[in-house]
């Protein structure tokens, strides 16, 4: 398991007043889009959000701003997938960031299952999501964090 803080390699990291507010905000973000709650979702998220999904390697790869644009990215989601789940492996802080590596699981229309390992990087400004980034590895989330594993 990656520490929060602390030792990260053979360096050592510490963040100024790490919120732990910003892990429980995650987590609420989450949990609301496994659940398929659009109006959770917009009330956590600012309204001038940015979803990066450019490094999808199958569902609707690009760059999405504002709450309009993501929601409608989810709801497109929704649509094309009978079931969606974000199984977070353990969240990272990261100054205003929170790092989530998981495990993305789908069932399509026709009952075909897939699941997708993956990292997020949630970004907070004034208690509220103000980017969420997808990567394919850790590693990559880690770094454009500031962190190195």
């Amino acid at each position: 398991m990656w520490p929060a803080r602390g030792l990260i390699g053979r360096d050592r990291i510490t963040w100024p007043t790490v919120s732990r507010e910003n892990i429980e905000l995650t987590r609420q973000v989450i949990e609301a889009y496994n659940r398929r709650d659009i109006e959770a979702i917009r009330a956590l998220n600012d309204p001038d959000v940015e979803l990066d999904w450019s490094a999808s390697r199958g569902f609707d790869a690009g760059v999405y701003r504002g709450i309009g644009a993501v929601l409608d990215f989810y709801d497109n989601f929704y649509d094309t997938f009978e079931a969606v789940t974000v199984e977070p492996q353990r969240f990272i802080e990261a100054g205003d960031s929170v790092v989530v590596p998981n495990s993305g699981r789908v069932r399509g229309r026709e009952g075909i299952e897939a699941i997708a390992r993956s990292a997020l990087v949630f970004t907070f400004r004034d208690n509220r999501v103000a980017r969420v980034c997808l990567y394919q590895e850790t590693e990559n989330a880690l770094e454009a964090v500031g962190l190195r594993s």
